[in-house]
């Protein structure tokens, strides 16, 4: 785990001016955003919709990837019987179809991308509303992310994961009364 020595530098010139400008011990917690996700009812729901999402994408390339087996097939067969122009313009033909599914599994990679972004960006905004409400409710200065790799080491009594994840099962998302009137997540 690299860190920036900048980093490292802007966060001990942010402790102690906050130290110093408080007048008070400074309160640092830690949380782990894996085992949060993991945790996250919605996170799980946002990835199952996304994979069923994606089914069609992964069907897709399938059949691209189909079709260039079958031309490859197809002149590997033929190559011995085809005069050199038409070896030729097949070889050039399956280039172009190469080409083709290259870009479009880019296409579609950037798309599925985009598209996991759109789902998981309201679990994230829902988490960074419950670690600032925890950061609040318990007078912390500051809370790290122990999977960002920013923490070497820390007191385990640092961690305030299981907060954020217990207030995670009880906070409804916004606009859940409405499509989920059980209450449940």
């Amino acid at each position: 785990m690299r860190r920036s020595p900048l980093a490292i530098a802007a966060i001990a010139c942010a402790i102690g001016a906050v130290a110093a400008e408080a007048q008070t011990p400074l309160k640092i917690g830690y949380i782990n955003s894996e085992e949060i996700l993991a945790s996250s009812p919605d996170a799980a729901a946002a990835q199952q919709q996304f994979d069923q999402e994606m089914q069609g994408y992964q069907t897709e390339i399938q059949q691209l990837e189909t079709e260039l087996t079958g031309l490859q097939e197809s002149l590997q067969r033929q190559q011995l019987t085809l005069s050199p122009d038409a070896r030729a313009a097949r070889e050039q033909q399956l280039q172009t179809r190469v080409l083709e599914y290259q870009q479009r599994t880019a296409q579609l990679t950037q798309l599925a991308e985009q598209r996991r972004n759109e789902l998981i960006q309201p679990v994230m905004d829902r988490i960074n509303t419950i670690i600032e409400a925890v950061r609040s409710d318990g007078q912390y200065h500051l809370i790290l992310d122990l999977a960002a790799g920013s923490i070497v080491a820390a007191d385990p009594m640092l961690d305030v994961t299981q907060q954020v994840i217990g207030r995670l099962g009880t906070v409804q998302p916004a606009g859940a009364g409405a499509a989920n009137p059980g209450g449940a997540p």
